[in-house]
């Protein structure tokens, strides 16, 4: 298999533009890609022809703005290149116009309230930084989305103004520090997406699964995570076919599929890129999740991309690797050897810790999601309180630099493996702490509260917007100073000082953690209808009008669209829980108590004079469970007629929150320990053991 003969064979890249395209027509593209100019239509239209005659070649008919709305996946519709000529016949055509803009239809669309549903005209507009691709036999072009008045509808929209406004106040620090051969800084993102394969006959035999993508009912089996064996184990030849085929995919989509492995949890599993710019990360891990699902399908899988598709096991996240760079290949999170003298590290480093500290709720918000509540917080690392790890060496750097003490460097350590055929090596100078939310990995930083079926465009749109808003500020101090390395300094100590608290090295999983993080008054949003208002607090839309991210308006309309979103959701999972509860479990369970009573009845007319039966004794216990289902049924059917009572969007979330979901909660209670108790041919739906160690 030759990769690089293949790697990017489905994309209109950089080499097939030079190779293609007029050197007149390539330069101007390139400036547009490169510094944001206005595309000339006449430019437009040679590209879109070139783009047209590359993908007939390799077996086109069609082609799709390919874009991002609220919904969280993308959406695309498709058009032929055909075009009539007189005689009946067609012709093949696709302009720079057709390139350049689309028209779906915007009502359709989740608007928070932005577009009425008869208002339906929309726009989408070609990103020129994000190559186009060829899928399914369509030409599949990145595009922006936008409703008719203006306001976006989309999530890439966002997230490029985001690494416009970073680079800009970027670019002003690096000036100020005296860097002037810089032209460009870019945010980059690695984004390590955790998944599940489980059995597709299986799958089809689970509604929860079908409507929700996750598992309402089912008890836990004999063996779940405990032992660790599964974390990086032996990949079964089933799961390996599936990642080679999926790696081979992707490599033809021009992404950097890097590294594979099994997670902690069984059926379970990771895949993680190299890094690349924000919006191409974001615009590949969208691709990256759509094909997971296609191979999957051809290899008799489902892939689950919920938060937390099986109760009682590792949930998935997607680790979000962010880092800037320059056009140089500076990376400017990198310490060097030597972080106390490097203060254009240090500079950089304490916007980043600024950043998160006065934005904490906007990052708990950035990763808030119905499936993401089920792992944050209360049921599995990281924590729904956001702190930051930089590790035991950079602390001591920074702790010097607040209190004026003398920092001395370390010489790396060596690790003495102490076997003569193992080689000793040098040692990383701090730990990794897998349990922080916000945690320094050495050139980076690794957000881990990201959900694994999340659109990370929110996330990195967020991050960059409030690393931005603090490099602006010192910008603005440090242009004015007329001492810049003390200045810059002072400001470092400064910086560390008000924001020290958001730095915990330790254990986030500890309960003395939650404790302490109370003391230093971090926030601690256990869920998202208890982030989420907090979007449109007054600092949040001034941060983002400030930027120029998002108006009032949209930033409202975002805020009503997740709500509602959650609130639909849970209402789903509900119904389906109903669903379930009603046609198949009570069914079952009954017919289950009746055989038992037949055969208990049976043996006692061949022995009257048997006492006990277990049959009877299972009968009871059974009996009395299934009475208690049947009130926990009407509870949560009770549940799911109130919340139609309930006016305004955050009300309703909450409602759900505290109302359905626990009732949800205290039927699966019931219906799991029934399961327990029953005999396997009897119980509808496929256990946990089947579904979690089939594949």
């Amino acid at each position: 298999m030759n990769v690089p003969e293949f790697f990017g064979s489905l994309v209109f890249n950089d080499a097939a533009m030079k190779e293609r395209l007029p050197k007149g027509t390539y330069k101007a593209l390139k400036k547009t890609i490169e510094e944001g100019k206005p595309l000339d239509i006449n430019v437009a239209n040679v590209v879109a022809h070139s783009m047209k005659e590359w993908a007939l070649e390799h077996g086109a008919t069609h082609y799709t703005h390919w874009f991002q709305p609220m919904t969280g996946i993308t959406a695309e519709k498709h058009d032929s290149f055909i075009t009539p000529t007189e005689g009946g016949g067609v012709i093949m055509e696709f302009s720079g116009k057709e390139l350049i803009k689309g028209e779906p239809d915007a009502s359709s669309f989740p608007s928070g309230g932005i577009r009425a549903t008869f208002e339906a005209r929309g726009y989408t507009a070609w990103d020129p930084t994000s190559y186009a691709f060829i899928k399914d036999g369509s030409l599949c072009i990145p595009t922006a989305f936008c409703s008719y008045t203006g306001e976006i509808l989309d999530k890439k929209t966002p997230l490029l103004r985001s690494m416009e406004v970073i680079e800009v106040q970027a670019l002003r620090v690096l000036r100020a520090l005296g860097d002037e051969t810089t032209e460009r800084v870019m945010t980059t993102v690695g984004p390590e997406q955790e998944y599940f394969l489980v059995d597709k006959e299986i799958f089809k035999k689970r509604k929860d699964l079908i409507y929700c993508g996750r598992t309402l009912f089912g008890a836990r089996p004999p063996k779940g995570q405990e032992l660790d064996d599964h974390y990086f184990g032996t990949i079964k030849p089933r799961v390996s076919a599936y990642m080679k085929e999926l790696d081979e995919a992707l490599w033809k989509y021009g992404i950097y599929a890097k590294t594979k492995h099994n997670e902690v949890a069984p059926a379970q599993h990771e895949l993680a890129p190299i890094f690349d710019s924000s919006n191409i990360a974001t615009d590949h891990n969208q691709l990256t999740m759509a094909t997971m699902k296609d191979i999957a399908d051809k290899h008799g899988l489902v892939c689950l991309l919920h938060e937390k598709p099986f109760a009682g096991v590792n949930g998935s996240g997607k680790h979000n690797n962010w880092s800037m760079s320059t056009n140089t290949g500076k990376n400017l999170l990198d310490p060097t050897k030597n972080p106390r003298e490097n203060i254009q590290f240090l500079v950089f480093l304490a916007a980043v810790i600024r950043a998160v500290d006065d934005h904490q709720d906007l990052l708990r918000i950035a990763v808030a999601s119905a499936g993401n509540d089920h792992r944050l917080g209360a049921n599995e690392a990281p924590p729904a309180i956001l702190s930051m790890y930089l590790g035991d060496d950079l602390s001591e750097v920074l702790r010097s630099i607040m209190y004026h003490e003398e920092y001395t460097k370390k010489d790396a350590p060596i690790m003495e493996t102490n076997a003569g055929v193992l080689p000793n090596f040098v040692k990383d100078t701090s730990d990794r702490n897998r349990t922080s939310p916000f945690a320094f990995t050495g050139n980076k930083f690794e957000f881990r509260m990201v959900g694994s079926a999340e659109n990370i465009a929110c996330t990195n749109t967020i991050i960059n917007t409030i690393v931005a808003d603090a490099l602006c500020d010192f910008a603005d101090e440090l242009e004015k100073a007329e001492n810049v390395p003390t200045a810059a300094e002072e400001l470092v100590r400064k910086t560390l000082q008000q924001h020290r608290r958001i730095i915990f090295n330790g254990d986030n999983y500890s309960d003395e953690w939650v404790a302490e993080a109370q003391k230093r008054g971090l926030l601690n949003y256990r869920s998202l209808p208890e982030a989420l208002p907090h979007y449109t607090d007054e600092k949040n839309i001034r941060l983002f009008g400030k930027h120029g991210i998002y108006t009032e308006v949209e930033l409202r309309s975002r805020t009503e669209i997740i709500l509602e979103n959650y609130s639909k959701i849970i209402n789903i999972e509900a119904l389906t829980a109903l669903d379930m509860a009603k046609k198949d479990i009570v069914p079952a369970v009954s017919s289950y108590i009746r055989d038992l009573a037949e055969t208990a009845s049976l043996v006692r007319s061949i022995d009257a004079e048997i006492v006990t039966l277990p049959e009877v004794e299972l009968v009871k216990k059974l009996s009395n469970l299934l009475a208690c289902f049947a009130k926990k049924i009407d509870i949560l059917d009770q549940a799911v007629l109130g919340a139609k009572e309930v006016e305004g969007v955050a009300e309703s979330a909450t409602y759900y929150k505290e109302k359905v979901l626990a009732a949800m909660q205290e039927l699966r209670a019931v219906a799991d320990e029934m399961e327990s108790n029953m005999s396997a041919k009897y119980w509808p739906y496929p256990s946990y053991g089947t579904m979690l160690f089939s594949v």
